[in-house]
């Protein structure tokens, strides 16, 4: 059995420093995706964390719109336009209970919470 060094001691010391200093692998956020099928967004409601993705994905043969309703303000949150087969993202930043519709569709509506 061969004895520790000083120097293999100082490596064994400095490679545990390193994995104690280095960030915990990054868990890249959620993704929640919303389908919009039969004129209507699926699930509903949701509910995401701040810093996470929402995904609308139109499965519909019509453009369709995700809209927060105040969207016609300078506050709106978001308003991502869906072309058939194609989808859109946000990264929800602020906290609260939104709803949202299609602007071409009005009757289209959900909510959407951010705790």
């Amino acid at each position: 059995m061969s004895a520790i060094t000083p120097v293999r001691a100082f490596a064994a010391i400095i490679a545990l420093a390193m994995l104690i200093a280095a960030p915990a692998s990054a868990v890249p956020p959620k993704k929640t995706t919303i389908n919009i099928a039969g004129m209507a967004y699926s699930p509903t409601p949701v509910t995401v964390r701040v810093g996470e993705t929402v995904e609308w994905v139109n499965k519909d043969v019509v453009d369709h719109t995700a809209t927060e309703k105040n969207a016609a303000s300078k506050e709106a949150l978001w308003n991502v336009s869906i072309a058939p087969g194609k989808s859109a993202t946000v990264v929800m930043k602020t906290r609260g209970s939104f709803d949202y519709f299609c602007r071409y569709h009005p009757n289209m509506v959900a909510r959407l919470t951010v705790k």
